[in-house]
């Protein structure tokens, strides 16, 4: 495989930022995922920084070095991480759980697929114009769709999320192959709720990702003004084997078929590993539960 990659996180006007986002791939294989904490409800951090620990362990488990079931997994992923996140609202005994939307999405075989829950989005963008986009899980998007009768206010509210005591409602899409040049964005709701999708797909398409993505990311905060949202973004720009242009790109041709590479970190999930079974994930996530509660701590 043959792409770019940015990523970036700027913290808007609000008292933390509880954002997460990174990616992770294989010799055959990426993996790139965002998470919002959600605001209202206790720790939306935590829920955000565990649902993308506990789906890159996963991620690591089963990329060897392709994901069989891409879509398969992504349902299963995104429910470990549901879980996860109830399960250490449980052991704290907390009254209220954190909880995150969630966006992913792998790249494999020239072709991605994705998978969202709540509204942080994907767009991909080809020569242009948007190919396509994910539809929020509010009531106001699925009204739009025509999926659901609203007549009354609070049609932003999301009605599904990870973490949430009742079950997610999640979408998946996909395999899309991939040409040259196409432009993959996860995003926070700090960037498309102040910045239009036009505009969006306008500033993406300007030359390398690295390049485009800062000024996309400054253009939402600019537009949010003083009490904008956080701003999270990471973009992937697809290159096909014969037309591997950018010098900041990132090949995999020369991995071995056992190297896993992350830029999220958590204990386990930084090293290379042959095999990780159900009781190292098991491992690893109590490693994140612990070094959360250290963080806690401290700040207490």
């Amino acid at each position: 495989m043959k792409f770019s990659v940015f990523q970036v996180s700027r913290k808007g006007g609000r008292e933390k930022n509880e954002d997460r986002m990174g990616y992770c791939y294989t010799r055959e294989s990426g993996l790139f995922i965002l998470a919002d904490g959600m605001g209202g409800h206790p720790e939306g951090e935590v829920a955000a920084q565990l649902a993308l620990q506990t789906v890159s362990a996963l991620y690591q488990k089963e990329a060897r070095p392709l994901i069989k079931d891409v879509t398969s997994f992504l349902a299963s992923a995104l429910m470990a991480a549901h879980h996860q996140i109830i399960r250490y609202a449980s052991e704290k005994g907390m009254l209220d759980t954190p909880r995150t939307t969630f966006v992913a999405c792998v790249v494999q075989g020239g072709a991605a697929t994705w998978i969202h829950c709540g509204d942080s989005r994907l767009y991909l963008v080809r020569d242009n114009e948007l190919v396509t986009r994910t539809r929020d899980h509010s009531y106001l998007e699925q009204h739009s769709a025509g999926i659901i009768r609203m007549d009354r206010l609070n049609r932003n509210i999301l009605f599904t999320c990870l973490g949430s005591p009742t079950k997610p409602v999640f979408d998946v899409a996909g395999p899309v192959p991939l040409q040259q040049g196409d432009r993959l964005l996860l995003c926070s709701d700090g960037l498309w709720g102040t910045v239009s999708d036009n505009d969006i797909v306008h500033q993406l398409s300007k030359g390398p990702v690295a390049n485009s993505v800062p000024d996309l990311v400054e253009m939402g905060l600019r537009n949010g003004g003083e009490h904008c949202d956080n701003v999270t973004v990471i973009a992937l720009q697809w290159e096909t084997p014969d037309a591997f242009e950018s010098t900041q790109g990132i090949s995999t041709d020369s991995i071995s078929d056992g190297v896993f590479a992350s830029t999220i970190q958590a204990g386990v999930m930084d090293t290379f590993v042959d095999d990780l079974d159900d009781a190292a994930i098991e491992r690893s996530i109590a490693e994140i539960n612990e070094a959360i509660r250290r963080s806690a701590a401290k700040k207490a």
